[in-house]
């Protein structure tokens, strides 16, 4: 592992926190300019910080503590904003390759007609249908597989921030293959392993609390 991204953060006259980075890495800041409800989007979004890691294919990154915000100098934009005291939570060296999109996306139930939160895969085919299951349960699939040989570990990247069908805000998740991770140590291929089951299952036992977009 190595030093996260170096962060010098300063405070706005209007006493809000500003991100500055002193290396540029576009995958940290989202465009959000294609989301029609934004502060929909805003409050979404921000129910997951620190829940899912975040990968950067640019700087072969994940970060698996970070903060979330939106500067109000830059409009329509969030930033992720790795904990700088915490380089050792920042895995560096993997390869792009290991994380594949799934088609898997975290919906509001109200988009189904349905209350809480529904886990759904969009298919390129559109005549093709997915039957949503609820969040939590889903979550629970995914713990079960966590001790195999293939986990299926949840990650987010740029542009995972979406609007399903033009409407609510929702979120996809892609996976991050382990196998795939040859640049890593095995040490840290299982310290990667347990941090994102960690978070999945503080999520899971939390999920019922969460607010609806």
């Amino acid at each position: 592992m190595m030093s996260p991204l170096n962060t010098d953060i300063v405070s706005d006259e209007g006493g809000q926190m500003s991100a500055l980075t002193s290396q540029q890495n576009a995958d940290l800041v989202w465009d959000l300019e294609k989301i029609h409800q934004h502060q929909r989007a805003m409050t979404f979004v921000k129910q997951f910080e620190n829940r899912f890691c975040v990968f950067s294919s640019s700087v072969r990154q994940l970060y698996t503590n970070y903060s979330i915000f939106f500067p109000e100098e830059a409009d329509r934009q969030m930033v992720i904003l790795p904990d700088p005291y915490a380089f050792h939570d920042t895995f560096s060296h993997l390869n792009p390759d290991a994380v594949q999109s799934t088609g898997l996306h975290v919906i509001p139930g109200n988009l189904i007609g349905k209350k809480g939160l529904y886990l759904v895969i969009s298919h390129r085919d559109k005549n093709v249908k997915s039957v949503p299951i609820p969040f939590q349960e889903g979550i629970r699939q995914i713990l079960r597989r966590s001790n195999t040989d293939d986990p299926f570990l949840p990650v987010l990247m740029k542009g995972d921030l979406r609007e399903f069908n033009d409407q609510l805000p929702c979120l996809h998740l892609n996976r991050l293959r382990l196998k795939e991770l040859s640049g890593l140590s095995s040490l840290e291929r299982e310290s990667i392993r347990t941090i994102v089951t960690d978070k999945l299952m503080s999520l899971y036992q939390e999920s019922s609390a969460l607010n609806i977009a």
